[in-house]
């Protein structure tokens, strides 16, 4: 894989069920190079397999979030077709003949979306943002902002305090405009009830809410004029999300989180309705459950609840009762990634992959077998055939056993040297695992073996694994704090790697990774001499200043264990710029002007400072891209830093 093949990626996503069980929507998007642009367009496959997958819409721009009228007649789905508006809301005929029909038109992006029980109207979340603001041509009209909260700015999505998400419905003939059902802070997800009377949805609305992360979650009373009184259904103690109303309605499924300290794992509740009493169904599995590989958190199939679960480098999908008697069984396994499902009575749709083949769609039928209904990866895979990993275990000092892979550079040939890069991940309460990444695959391409582990401080292990680098001055659960076992745990994956592929040229040896991973590289050429070259991208690299400057301030107490205000000294000792005069290594920064989780000063600052020494080191900033550059940045952004990066390493390692 070269940098410009990111034009033949496909990624499968979204799945849909029809009422009936015999069709699935989905999600295709594609990478359209010469525009710039993504392109995606929804599908329509018969889940017995007696007809050929075909597209339903024309895909020229975005079209995404298929959603099922509950007669099975009509599909509903957002689009991005006119060049005034953000996105639109659209109908269109299933099962015969007819015109698309747009039902809405939005200023923002519409973001979830649901029918009604019965049919005469959707129900969507977007930002209502203050045209009195926004409305105005040129920035210098605007009047100024007057900031209160802290959590007033979102990353990839920018200010949010005077443009917050709010719940909406539209009658599905288009006889009306959308109508708000919700005002004040911020709401995400949304449920029908069963009835149709209410939505379920989840929100902070106590006082304070912008210094923690509780969550709690409400319902609206729904009519066509809009909606009613709010009514609170937990009892503002922990991060409850992406509710899910069970088909009889007496209780909603809910996401989990911990509102006091990271990480930890994710898990998967049932709320009664009538009582407020609720329970956990996953706490038996040590794993994050619910986690955001998938879009959603949880789905009811009959009295049991589905959902996705991290475990070790694959994304697994399980089955419990609601009721809280039995343990959680496994439903979707193997050595792969679920990235989406469905399940109607008993039949589960889901979208997947591996690390040699790009995400399709599969059945799970009634009966256990399972089949795969769609092909849309394997022209990828035919043009660029990924290189399998080789999974090996590496012990770190203190013994503890780190999973790892290693892929061998493209035309690997038996007695030749290699030189090899070490890839950090995000997070750090991610995984690397089983999928196609194209990150590795273009680093195979250009001639290196590729090396990646999941450290501690990883989710897809025991909660204690994730927990491992909570700050030393933590009252729950000390830990090393970052820096500590995690820099052990990788430094050993790597002379492992040395030890055991001998044609990895343990004097030619790279490093890199982005966000948390590009602490990580910061973090280690602060520390070693090892490594012959460095990239480290949009990197957080003096966690004290992220703290007042980044989008999330505040977030990393829940660490190491107290505020920045309080220990500062204990943030700068876990920052890599604090000991910027031990790094000698050839080092590339790689960051986005528009980053809100960690903003380009965290890059200016090192910068400077082994500028300053005159250091072996080089800034490359990308403009109007945020965080996520790697995974939606422009493509010929992407691919121009594919080059860059792949330029640096042969300077160092191939030459």
């Amino acid at each position: 894989m070269k940098p410009s093949d990111i034009a033949d990626l496909v990624d499968v996503g979204d799945p849909r069920l029809s009422p009936d069980g015999r069709s699935v929507a989905y999600v295709v998007t594609t990478v359209d190079l010469d525009a710039n642009e993504y392109r995606s367009r929804i599908w329509l496959a018969s889940t017995d397999g007696s007809e050929a997958p075909r597209p339903l819409t024309a895909g020229k721009k975005r079209d995404a979030r298929p959603r099922w009228s509950p007669d099975g007649r009509l599909l509903a789905f957002v689009s991005h077709r006119d060049a005034e508006t953000a996105s639109q809301l659209y109908v269109i005929p299933v099962d015969r003949g007819g015109e698309v029909a747009e039902l809405a038109s939005w200023k923002e992006e519409i973001e979830s979306l649901e029918w009604s029980p019965d049919g005469s109207l959707l129900a969507f979340t977007a930002r209502d943002r203050d045209e009195d603001r926004y409305g105005k041509e040129k920035l210098r009209d605007q009047p100024p902002r007057r900031v209160t909260k802290l959590f007033s700015r979102l990353d990839s999505v920018g200010w949010t305090f005077d443009r917050p998400r709010h719940l909406f419905v539209v009658p599905a003939d288009g006889s009306a405009k959308p109508v708000a059902l919700t005002s004040g802070p911020e709401e995400s997800g949304l449920t029908w009830a069963p009835d149709g009377s209410r939505i379920a949805f989840s929100s902070q609305r106590h006082p304070d809410y912008d210094l923690g992360q509780v969550y709690d979650l409400f319902t609206v009373p729904v009519t066509p004029e809009g909606g009613g009184d709010v009514t609170k259904l937990t009892d503002t103690t922990q991060a409850f999300s992406r509710p899910e109303f069970s088909p009889d309605g007496s209780q909603i499924a809910f996401a989990w989180g911990d509102a006091e300290t990271e990480p930890r794992h994710g898990q998967v509740g049932v709320l009664d309705v009538a009582s407020g009493a609720r329970r956990l169904l996953s706490t038996s599995l040590d794993r994050n459950c619910a986690g955001y590989g998938t879009p959603r958190a949880a789905a009811w199939d009959g009295t049991d609840v589905l959902f996705p679960v991290d475990d070790g480098g694959n994304v697994h999908l399980y089955r419990v009762g609601a009721d809280g008697t039995g343990k959680p069984e496994l439903v979707i396994g193997g050595d792969r990634q679920v990235t989406g499902f469905d399940v109607r009575s008993g039949r589960v749709v889901f979208t997947a992959g591996d690390a040699t083949h790009l995400t399709d769609v599969f059945v799970l039928d009634t009966d256990g077998s399972e089949r795969r209904l769609t092909t849309h990866g394997d022209r990828f895979v035919a043009l660029h055939p990924p290189v399998a990993p080789e999974r090996f275990t590496a012990t770190s000092p203190d013994g503890a056993e780190v999973e790892a892979w290693l892929i061998r550079p493209v035309g690997f040939a038996e007695g030749g040297a290699y030189p090899a890069l070490l890839n950090v991940h995000g997070g750090p309460f991610t995984q690397y695992g089983n999928r196609v990444f194209d990150e590795f695959q273009v680093q195979a391409g250009a001639g290196y073996a590729v090396i990646y582990c999941n450290p501690r401080g990883s989710s897809g292990y025991s909660e204690a694994w994730g927990r491992a680098i909570r700050g030393p001055i933590a009252e729950v659960d000390p830990g090393s704090g970052w820096g500590g076992v995690d820099y052990d745990d990788v430094m050993a994956v790597t002379e492992e790697a040395v030890r055991r592929f001998p044609f990895i040229d343990g004097s030619r040896l790279g490093v890199l990774g982005g966000s948390y991973g590009g602490y990580m590289t910061s973090w280690i050429i602060g520390h070693t001499n090892r490594f012959k070259a460095a990239c480290s991208e949009r990197a957080v690299n003096n966690l004290l200043a992220e703290e007042h400057n980044s989008d999330i301030a505040g977030i990393f107490k829940m660490y190491v264990g107290a505020t920045h205000l309080d220990a500062p000294e204990e943030y700068l000792r876990q920052s890599p710029v604090t000991y910027f005069r031990d790094m000698h290594t050839p080092l590339l920064i790689l960051h986005s002007e528009d980053d809100l989780r960690c903003p380009i000063s965290q890059a200016e600052e090192l910068f400077v400072a082994l500028r300053m020494l005159k250091r072996d080191v080089e800034f490359v900033r990308f403009p109007g891209e945020s965080h996520e550059l790697t995974r939606a940045g422009a493509p010929k952004h992407r691919v121009m830093r594919f080059d860059v990066l792949l330029e640096f390493f042969a300077r160092h390692l191939l030459s």
